[in-house]
């Protein structure tokens, strides 16, 4: 079969710290990453080779990417291109489904 699909319910989630958890769904050349990140969690500033679409399903994350700062709350989307340099703090509980092209592993 050349397709197939999933349900979100039947993907493990991998808790990452105590304030992020994650499910993922792998494909041949970019990942979907659906990320729970509690009120007050903040993932530190890091790059990656990866192209990212950051599209925000409930509540709101804070970014910082080159010094400056732009929240993004429900229905919006930011682009990250590849090696930009970025951070992100959760303002409140928050889904966050991502995709990273080409993979991201970690």
């Amino acid at each position: 079969m050349s397709f197939r699909i999933h349900k979100w319910d039947e993907v493990p989630e991998k808790e990452m710290t105590p304030l992020l958890s994650r499910k993922v769904i792998w494909g041949k050349n970019q990942n979907l990453a659906l990320f729970y990140l509690k009120k007050g969690c903040h993932l530190p500033a890091h790059q990656h080779v990866s192209e990212q679409f950051s599209y925000i399903l409930q509540g709101a994350l804070r970014f910082v990417i080159d010094g400056n700062e732009v929240t993004v709350t429900k229905g919006e989307v930011i682009h990250l291109p590849s090696n930009i340099i970025h951070e992100a703090y959760a303002l409140e509980d928050t889904y966050d489904l991502d995709v990273f092209s080409p993979i991201r592993d970690s």
